[in-house]
């Protein structure tokens, strides 16, 4: 990153959803990052747990997308 710039917006995914997805926007919350979450650019142990976390958790950190919105 260039000097002078600040970094505000994360765009998460990645393995395992309820594990280190959850757990990194957690603390980039905490830290006051704006947070965005690419749902299917990551996944879960079980469908059922990605799922959730994707429909009720993210959206209390941030706005949920698709990787169709970045391309």
């Amino acid at each position: 990153m260039s000097a002078g710039l600040v970094l505000i917006d994360l765009v998460l995914g990645g393995l395992v959803t309820t594990m280190g997805v959850e757990s990194t926007a957690r603390a980039a919350s905490d830290h006051g990052y704006e947070l965005e979450f690419v749902a299917d650019a990551m996944s879960g142990l079980t469908a059922e747990e990605h799922d959730f976390a994707v429909r009720r958790t993210f959206p209390r950190f941030g706005a949920v997308r698709n990787t169709t919105d970045y391309l």
